[in-house]
C-alpha cells in the first residue's frame, strides 16, 4: 500500500474516532449538566470547537514530520493553523457563554435596574474587548508559526521608532475613544438604558461599545457619538442614580382662580394612578409668576422613570384643561379692557367755534 494511501486511511479512521470520543463525553456531560443551565449552554456552546480541535489535534499528531512526501509540510501546516484557530473558537465560544450568564442573572426590564444597567454595560463592554484580544492572539500564534513571519518581525521591530510615532499620531482619536469608552464603562457616568439629555435631544443611551455611543430619541431616531464626547462635554443625566425623576406642568389661569382648588384638583388627577405614573412622592401647585393678566402655575409631580414622567405630565395637563373648562371656566385667562370717553364729561365739542355763515 503506497505511504500516501495509508496515512490518509489513518487519518480518516483518526478523525473518526476523535468525533464518535467527542460525542461520547458530549453526552456524559449533558447528562450531568440536566440541573444546571449554564453548564448545559456551556456544553452545548463549545461542542463544534471541541470536535474540531480533538480531529484536527489528532490528525496533526498522526502526521509527525518524517520521509521526504512533498505534501507532508504543507498538510502539516494547515493542520497547525486549524488547531489554533479551534482553540480560539473554543475561547471565543466560553466568554460569550459566561457573558451572557453573567448578564442573564441582571434583568433591566424591573423596577430598580440601576445595578443591572450598570453590570449590563461593563460586560458588554469586556466580551467585546475580550473577543477582539481572542482574535488578536490567535492570529498572532498563526502568523508565528511561519518563519517568514518570525525573519520579518526583526526588521519590523527595528524600524518601529519612527513608524510607532506616526502610527500614534494617525490613531490619537481612535485610542482616545477606546480610553473613553473604558473610562465610561467603568466610571458610572454613563450606563446602558440611562435616560440622558444630549444636544437638546432626550433619549436612551441603547448601546454603549468603545469607540461610540448609541442614543435612542424618543421618535425613534438614533443619535450616535464618539465615547469621547461624554468625557469631555456635559451632559444631563435624569438616572445616575436612581430612575425617579420629578417634571412640571405649567399653566396660566386668571386672577380669579383658587389656588386651594387648583392644588386639590392636581392631586385628585394624580392619585388616580398612583399605581402606574405616578410613584406618591411629590405633587404640589405653586404659583410661580404673577404679572399681567395672568398668573402661573406650576405643578410638580414625580414618577418611577422618565418615561412615566412624561405620560403623567400630558395627563395632569390635560385633565387640568378639563377641569377649568367644565368646573371653573371663569378663571381661563383673559384679557381686560377699560373703555372711557374720548372727552371729560360736560365738554361740549362746539365751544369756542366761530358760527358757521349766514347762521
Amino acid at each position: 500500500m503506497p505511504a500516501a494511501l495509508a496515512t490518509a486511511l489513518l487519518l480518516v479512521l483518526a478523525t473518526i474516532g476523535a468525533t464518535l470520543l467527542a460525542m461520547v463525553g458530549y453526552w456524559v456531560l449533558c447528562r450531568l449538566g440536566r440541573r444546571s443551565m449554564l453548564v448545559g449552554r456551556l456544553v452545548r456552546s463549545t461542542y463544534w470547537p471541541t470536535i474540531a480541535i480533538v480531529v484536527f489535534l489528532a490528525s496533526r499528531l498522526l502526521m509527525q514530520p518524517g520521509g521526504a512526501d512533498g505534501w507532508r509540510g504543507p498538510v502539516l501546516r494547515a493542520l497547525t493553523l486549524a488547531v489554533i484557530g479551534s482553540f480560539g473558537w473554543l475561547a471565543a465560544m466560553l466568554l460569550q457563554v459566561v457573558a451572557d450568564a453573567a448578564l442573564g442573572r441582571f434583568r433591566v426590564d424591573v423596577q430598580d435596574n440601576l445595578t443591572a444597567r450598570r453590570v449590563h454595560t461593563q460586560v458588554t463592554v469586556i466580551r467585546r474587548v475580550g473577543l477582539a484580544v481572542v482574535v488578536m492572539v490567535t492570529i498572532g500564534t498563526m502568523l508565528v508559526t511561519f518563519p517568514q513571519a518570525r525573519a520579518a518581525g526583526a526588521s519590523i521591530l527595528a524600524s518601529a521608532g519612527l513608524a510607532g510615532v506616526i502610527a500614534a499620531l494617525a490613531a490619537q482619536s481612535i485610542l482616545g475613544n477606546t480610553f473613553a469608552g473604558l473610562q465610561l464603562a467603568f466610571g458610572n457616568a454613563l450606563r446602558i438604558d440611562d435616560v440622558v439629555v444630549v444636544r437638546g435631544e432626550w433619549g436612551r443611551v441603547e448601546e454603549m461599545t468603545l469607540g461610540y455611543v448609541v442614543i435612542k430619541i424618543w421618535d425613534e431616531r438614533r443619535l450616535i457619538l464618539p465615547s469621547s464626547y461624554f468625557t469631555t462635554t456635559p451632559f444631563e443625566n435624569w438616572t445616575r442614580t436612581d430612575a425617579s425623576v420629578l417634571g412640571t406642568v405649567m399653566i396660566d389661569v386668571d386672577w380669579s382662580v383658587s389656588v386651594r382648588q387648583l392644588r386639590d384638583a392636581a392631586r385628585d388627577i394624580v392619585e388616580e394612578h398612583r399605581d402606574g405614573w405616578w410613584d406618591g412622592r411629590v405633587c404640589g401647585v405653586q404659583i410661580t409668576d404673577a404679572t399681567g393678566g395672568t398668573i402661573e402655575a406650576r405643578v410638580l409631580v414625580s414618577s418611577s422613570n422618565s418615561s412615566a414622567l412624561w405620560d403623567l405630565r400630558c395627563l395632569v395637563r390635560e385633565r387640568l384643561v378639563d377641569w377649568i373648562q367644565q368646573h371653573h371656566p371663569a378663571v381661563r385667562p383673559r384679557v381686560r379692557a377699560e373703555l372711557s370717553p374720548l372727552d371729560p364729561p360736560g365738554h361740549d365739542r362746539g365751544a369756542g367755534k366761530d358760527p358757521a355763515p349766514g347762521s
